[in-house]
């Protein structure tokens, strides 16, 4: 069964709007919680903000945003201050612009969220905007309120449906230029370049969603399981990793990797 829609709105562009309904494409229900506990009682622990000064608990209605703008000095917004400067609907993705759909590098991703149309009757409006931008190459760009803040998010069909994509504030992605500038400019030696692609074809294989599966998740259940049943299932302690050794040659490091590469596949 489809999970609930957390989100129900309107899609527009121009004067076509239909109505549509949005959940997240990813979820992280199935990941092992664990909650603190009290060791003595094993009741729930419960958090708390307190004064930092005075070390008394604060009321919820006692509680407000602060910009600090020195040393235990702040600004004071309260949250109807701060609610004003969003949109004034967060109930319909106005789609406000379009860009080409491989102009926008992947860097800039944030959440996905799978969209759809709410309503039979707005399902033609829907299929038309989406097919649209599937066969021009573009992707529309819109704001929306989102998790409490004013997003950009970015539009995009995917097969029936749409992809709605939250991206990342402007100021939260660092410049690669101050990471990579300083990497040489060399090319690869011409020697070494069909080695390392043969070793690069060896290691092809389809894309399989379980080759990102979770190791600890399936660890933590096992011994979850066990604890159930009353057996103490031991931790394995992690062996340290061996010290990497400087390579002398990369030939020959190539030509090593490719034979073992292939005593691995004959085995």
């Amino acid at each position: 069964m489809a999970p609930r829609s957390f989100w129900k709105g309107y899609l527009k562009l121009s004067l076509v709007t239909c109505p549509v309904a949005m959940v997240p494409a990813t979820t992280d229900n199935e990941k092992v919680k664990f909650h603190t506990l009290n060791r003595k009682t094993g009741n729930r622990v419960v958090s708390q903000y307190v004064d930092a000064v005075s070390g008394k608990a604060v009321d919820d209605d006692e509680q407000v945003k602060g910009y600090q703008r020195g040393e235990d000095e702040y600004v004071m917004l309260e949250d109807a201050e701060i609610d004003a400067v969003g949109l004034e609907s967060t109930r319909t993705i106005d789609i406000e612009m379009f860009v080409p759909r491989d102009s926008i590098d992947w860097i800039w991703y944030d959440k996905p969220h799978y969209l759809t149309p709410d309503d039979p009757v707005g399902e033609e409006a829907f299929s038309v905007i989406r097919d649209a931008m599937e066969a021009t190459g573009q992707v529309g760009i819109s704001r929306l309120v989102m998790y409490r803040r004013e997003r950009a998010v970015m539009i995009e069909p995917r097969d029936r449906g749409i992809i709605l994509w939250t991206l990342r504030y402007g100021d939260e992605v660092r410049d690669h230029e101050a990471y990579f500038g300083d990497i040489k400019k060399d090319k690869a030696d011409s020697k070494l370049m069909p080695l390392v692609q043969k070793l690069i074809d060896e290691r092809m294989k389809p894309w399989d969603p379980k080759m990102v599966d979770d190791p600890v998740q399936d660890r933590l259940l096992e011994i979850i399981a066990a604890k159930k049943k009353g057996k103490k299932r031991p931790a394995k302690s992690k062996a340290e990793p061996e010290p990497a050794t400087n390579v002398i040659n990369i030939m020959d490091a190539l030509k090593k990797s490719i034979a073992s590469e292939g005593k691995s596949k004959k085995s």
